[in-house]
């Protein structure tokens, strides 16, 4: 079913329902009322009649103890008056004995004739007077008031379901072309929905349904993106294996071996590129890399020079650590710290180590500071962030500081670079931190990455 129709069943039913129940109680109060009404003036004709009769002069009460009065009669309501003798004095029906004889004083039901009288008995100086009416005729009454007054009940009640309808299809009109627009779409369009026009209930799925489809369009980008670097920067070192592999099936002794050199060479920097494309696909992505143990800043540092492959006397390191963590996954802390070392050792000098330091400018923040005696950078590389595949030549696959920028910018950090007064080039690494718990069994921190399914 239908919102629409259910809306539509649900208010019509309770207005049909509530508008029956008011037309019942108004009914039921307006048969009271009518009967009190024609009952009051049932009793007004007696006293009036009494009243009138006390008025007439003597003579005529003589000729009455004669000779009946005769009263005009009314259409369905009669009269008659008895002396205190019991002698009828006055009446307007003369074949209603039966019906109007005295009784007891008020209102009573009679019945002749197959015909029902409401009668009204009442008593004044002497005088007894006995008023009547058909009840039929006060049915007849009775529907002509009730017909009068349903008709604009059914007239209000099928306005208000008119309303109703109306109303509904014009409120649920948004909806609708909501519905529409979705279902003529393109598979392909990813473009957020517009929310100018929408009403304040609307707003908010469609607004979700604009961050799910941002979410997938930056999902597509990144695969796209991931695709076309992996076709560009695979090409090169595959056809290079190709090539030495060929030479080395072609000659012999030296040549041939140091071919087979070269396509191993080949092949570890091919491997390295695809290591480096997919820890940036899955940094840029949501894959879970939390596992659970402190990222204290010294421990990171001491793995990121061992995994750089860095000798001892290469790195200096500062003898004390903070003991904050950093807020985000150790795995990921290590692999940027790591590219920054292993970038300062490629491209410092060899007779200088390189320098890392630490620095906890806010209580919220750490800086890794790793500094070389090298060339440095120009004035335009030294500001613009770094870029895909750009480097200054060697085996690089030029990765390494995309991968840092990455990391950085998805838990809320930063990467620049500083020309120091001693020269070289001064990389600094900000990072959230947060106070160290044992995180064994509990939920991720807050520096954990979720996946696409986990976050909805």
């Amino acid at each position: 079913m239908s919102l629409r129709t259910r809306l539509l069943l649900t208010l019509g039913l309770t207005l049909t329902l509530l508008w029956t129940l008011v037309a019942a109680w108004l009914m039921r109060d307006l048969h009271h009322q009518v009967e009190k009404t024609l009952d009051q003036r049932l009793a007004q004709s007696a006293r009036m009649v009494a009243g009138l009769m006390t008025q007439l002069p003597r003579d005529v009460w003589s000729q009455a103890d004669r000779r009946a009065l005769s009263i005009p009669p009314i259409e369905g309501l009669a009269c008659q008056v008895h002396s205190p003798r019991g002698e009828v004095l006055a009446q307007t029906h003369g074949d209603m004995a039966g019906v109007l004889t005295p009784g007891e004083p008020g209102h009573a039901y009679r019945e002749a004739d197959g015909t029902t009288w409401r009668v009204f008995t009442y008593r004044r100086d002497g005088l007894t007077i006995t008023t009547a009416d058909r009840l039929d005729e006060r049915e007849q009454l009775l529907r002509n008031v009730l017909e009068v007054a349903v008709v604009p009940f059914l007239v209000a009640l099928l306005g208000s379901l008119l309303a109703v309808w109306l109303g509904v299809v014009r409120g649920l009109a948004p909806l609708r072309r909501l519905r529409d627009a979705l279902a003529h779409r393109h598979p392909d369009a990813l473009a957020p929905l517009g929310t100018r026009d929408l009403p304040a209930e609307l707003r908010p799925p469609v607004e979700t349904l604009n961050q799910l489809l941002a979410r997938v369009q930056r999902a597509m980008v990144r695969e796209q993106r991931f695709t076309n670097d992996a076709a560009h920067e695979l090409r090169t070192p595959l056809t290079a294996i190709k090539t030495h592999l060929q030479v080395a099936s072609r000659v012999e002794g030296q040549g041939a071996r140091r071919a087979l050199a070269r396509a191993e060479e080949g092949v570890a920097r091919l491997t390295r590129t695809l290591e480096q494309l997919l820890t940036l696909a899955r940094v840029e992505g949501r894959v879970t890399f939390e596992d659970g143990e402190p990222c204290r800043a010294g421990d990171v540092a001491r793995l990121a020079v061992r995994d750089a492959g860095a000798a001892a006397d290469r790195v200096e390191m500062p003898s004390t650590w903070p003991e904050e963590c950093l807020a985000l996954p150790r795995e990921l802390a290590i692999t940027a710290l790591r590219n920054l070392v292993d970038n300062a050792l490629r491209h410092g000098t060899g007779g200088d180590p390189v320098r890392l330091a630490v620095e906890t400018p806010a209580p919220d923040r750490l800086i890794f500071v790793v500094r070389d005696r090298g060339p440095g950078l120009d004035a335009s590389s030294l500001s613009a962030p770094p870029r895909r595949f750009w480097h200054r030549g060697g085996d690089g696959s030029g990765l390494g500081l995309a991968i840092v920028t990455a990391i950085a910018e998805r838990f809320g950090g930063a990467l620049d670079f500083r020309h120091p007064a001693e020269g070289g080039l001064e990389a600094r690494l900000t990072l959230p931190v947060e106070a160290c718990a044992d995180r064994q069994g509990e939920k991720p921190c807050k520096g954990s990455i979720t996946t696409e399914e986990e976050t909805g």
